[in-house]
């Protein structure tokens, strides 16, 4: 019989780049909504995900990483922070085993009133327990009232002990969405982020974060989802190279995209991609309201 009390909450999931939070937020919830590569800044939107249980319900918030922004796409990601900290019952503060405070990044969320749990990941990197029982005294005396859980979310270590922590902290409210739904965002927004994500995976230097995917056409039938996407690069030699010789590169991008969204949706995939330029997109707000990065 489901426990009476519901308790239901939004939990922002923050930290600098690259400390693992878009894993764990896909190990939370048990589906790969978040995008993982091994470059910084993988991650540019705010992705809520939704777990339900008899009992409570738990959206969380994967957001970008903690950066002092330079142009304004990084000033658009670091108003989704902003946003989702307001918006939080819970805060989830993830940092790396190695990583120090601070004081810039994390000032403000020590002068917030939401209740703060530290996930210190990457803990495998300990090699004692003195040395991670040391490691949480540290977090805790940056965050006082809050909680410290040494995890490694790659390997699934302590991982467990994440959820019955964040229930713990959770307000009583009724759920904030149907109990059926696993995210907030459109199944056009996840086929243009596995795109994405391969992009990270195969180019380097300037490519992956001049680039960005639009899905022009989503059409879905009994058995089949035809997708059109096109790949916005910010100057005509980015272009070519990410189409690469006789078209290879785009053709491996393609390829693995259609296969990673074909698990993703459950369904066969003709997918068709192609490149155009859109000058210096990062930097001019009209082009970041066409992509969804501010409010048209």
């Amino acid at each position: 019989m489901a426990n009476s009390i519901h308790k239901s909450g939004f939990v922002s999931i923050v930290g600098k780049p690259n400390v693992g939070k878009s894993t764990l937020m896909n190990k939370l919830v048990g589906e790969n909504l978040s995008i993982i590569t091994a470059k910084a800044q993988t991650t540019r939107h705010r992705i809520m995900g939704i777990l339900n249980a008899d009992d409570f319900q738990i959206v969380y918030s994967d957001t970008p990483g903690l950066l002092e922004p330079k142009y304004e796409l990084q000033k658009a990601m670091m108003n989704f922070v902003k946003v989702s900290l307001e918006d939080a019952d819970v805060i989830l503060v993830v940092v790396e085993w190695g990583e120090t405070f601070d004081e810039d990044m994390f000032k403000p969320l020590t002068r917030i009133n939401t209740p703060v749990l530290v996930i210190i990941n990457k803990s495998d990197l300990a090699k004692t327990t003195e040395e991670k029982g040391k490691k949480v005294e540290y977090w805790k005396k940056i965050f006082p009232s809050s909680t410290c859980l040494t995890v490694s979310a790659i390997k699934g270590t302590n991982i467990n002990a994440v959820l019955p922590a964040i229930v713990k902290l959770l307000p009583e409210h009724a759920p904030y969405f149907p109990k059926d739904e696993m995210t907030t965002r459109s199944e056009r927004f996840f086929a243009s982020e596995i795109i994405r994500e391969k992009i990270f995976i195969h180019y380097e230097q300037e490519i992956p974060y001049s680039s960005e995917v639009a899905i022009e056409s989503f059409k879905e039938e009994d058995h089949i989802i035809r997708i059109r996407a096109i790949i916005y690069v910010e100057r005509e030699s980015q272009k070519g190279i990410l189409i690469g010789k006789a078209g290879a590169s785009l053709n491996r991008v393609g390829t693995e995209a259609r296969k990673d969204m074909e698990k993703f949706f459950g369904k066969k995939i003709f997918l068709e991609t192609f490149v155009k330029v859109a000058d210096n997109w990062r930097k001019e707000k009209n082009k970041l309201k066409q992509f969804g990065y501010l409010e048209a």
